[in-house]
């Protein structure tokens, strides 16, 4: 008699994220064995009727992220976990037609028995420590309390990048198998990789510059492994990573001018706008720690405070620009009128098209061998982060050393910085040449 295989989520054990374990149920001839999937589901992602996983289309994320949070699961996993019960159901089936075949008596015991062993053999075949997006989760979940959580991002994107690779390869990533050949392999695939959203239709691609920072995360993780003791093939320190120049968008002297002097007494709310975003541009903070700047780190005519992204201590000195801001809002609890990034992103964008900052900036990206250039009017491409851009050029042409600005924006690294030093003087040459002619 053939055996009978259902999934089931057993409602009545649930974990913390409100998970319920999804077992294997064989049976035959009255006889019920049970094995574990070791996949925990949410009741609205399993339709048992169809014995699969839901589709996690955009709605019912949307829909299921409201009540399950981050602990919603990721459209990748759940194509894994369709994946898993694929294969555990063609197991089965294979372990019934073998005995069959030899023509050998069974019961629902011996095929779960059989099953087990399969996943006792693969289990001890592959050491969990050296699968590498396994480790990322485990460097993620030791950092997530000592490291700001936009600075992970980074290695979840070099995770969901992998796993894309895997199911590409249909084989897992391993430390010990990590070497030119694998990361050229993995370069090649960033390259051609593809994402449709399912929202917008758009689809969405990764340049040069974006596959470069996955390659250079992945180099550095395979060191911060090889510390924790972890097996690495060295074969990875010979491939070299070619890096791409990012363009630095900062406000010239006269483009600061114009906001500094812009009329906005009937618009309040671009108003405050510009006065951040210029405290921004006349001290070098970056935005997050305008948001956690307090009363209590301006003393003296200068600001102490702990860098949220570094954890590392920063004296600011004040000038006339930056104190005269801070007097404009000594009314407030806080110092400076601070909204969400995202909407101060948005609204700066607006603020300096009122000012007529609108040159020509090009902007230029390579997918693979092929150049992308794109023009955008200058106002386009500003964020809360060109202020910090700006304050760093601006010093530098005035004549403030480098190593001066470098104490003030809390720069460690040169290599860094002197893309600044680079700006400016092209600055001086651009300048030079649009005032006297350029040479003949």
């Amino acid at each position: 008699m053939e055996a009978t295989l259902r999934f089931e989520l057993r409602l009545d054990t649930v974990n913390k994220n409100g998970e319920h374990p999804l077992i294997f149920i064989i049976r035959i001839a009255g006889q019920r064995r049970k094995v574990s999937t070791g996949i925990t589901l949410i009741p609205e992602l399993w339709d048992n009727q169809h014995q699969q996983i839901v589709s996690l289309t955009t709605k019912l994320k949307i829909q299921l992220g409201k009540k399950y949070g981050e602990n919603l699961p990721t459209k990748h996993q759940l194509i894994q976990y369709q994946d898993q019960i694929s294969a555990l159901m063609s197991d089965a089936r294979a372990v019934e037609s073998r005995f069959i075949f030899e023509k050998t008596p069974y019961s629902a015991d011996m095929i779960a028995e059989e099953i087990k062993l399969q996943q006792k053999q693969a289990t001890k075949k592959e050491d969990p420590s050296n699968i590498v997006y396994d480790f990322i989760d485990q460097y993620i979940e030791e950092h997530k309390h000592i490291r700001e959580k936009g600075s992970l991002t980074v290695y979840k994107s070099l995770k969901k990048h992998l796993t894309n690779y895997q199911n590409h390869s249909r084989s897992k990533v391993r430390f010990d198998q990590i070497d030119y050949n694998f990361l050229q392999a993995f370069q090649g695939f960033l390259i051609s990789w593809e994402e449709t959203n399912e929202k917008t239709k758009r689809v969405s691609s990764l340049n040069n510059t974006t596959i470069s920072k996955q390659l250079r995360t992945l180099k550095t993780f395979l060191s911060y492994a090889k510390k924790k003791g972890i097996s690495v093939n060295p074969g990875h320190k010979d491939f070299s990573i070619k890096e791409y120049k990012m363009e630095v968008i900062a406000l010239t002297q006269a483009e600061l001018d114009l906001l500094l002097g812009l009329e906005l007494n009937s618009n309040k709310r671009l108003d405050q706008v510009r006065d951040v975003f210029c405290f921004s541009c006349v001290t070098g903070f970056r935005y997050s720690d305008l948001e956690q700047l307090h009363r209590g780190h301006i003393k003296n005519d200068e600001i102490r405070l702990t860098v949220k992204k570094t954890k590392k201590p920063l004296i600011v000195p004040l000038n006339r620009f930056s104190k005269g801001i801070l007097e404009k809002y000594e009314e407030l609890a806080a110092p400076l009128p601070i909204i969400s990034n995202q909407k101060f992103n948005k609204y700066i964008k607006e603020l300096c098209k009122l000012a007529g900052i609108d040159d020509p900036v090009e902007i230029i990206r390579y997918k693979g061998a092929t150049k992308q250039s794109t023009i955008y009017r200058k106002h386009e491409v500003i964020s809360a982060h060109t202020g910090r851009k700006t304050f760093a050029t601006l010093s530098l042409e005035k004549g403030i050393p480098a190593e001066t600005v470098m104490k003030i924006t809390g720069h460690a690294d040169y290599k860094s910085f002197q893309r600044y030093v680079k700006v400016t003087e092209e600055r001086k040459r651009n300048e030079m040449q649009k005032a006297w002619g350029a040479p003949v």
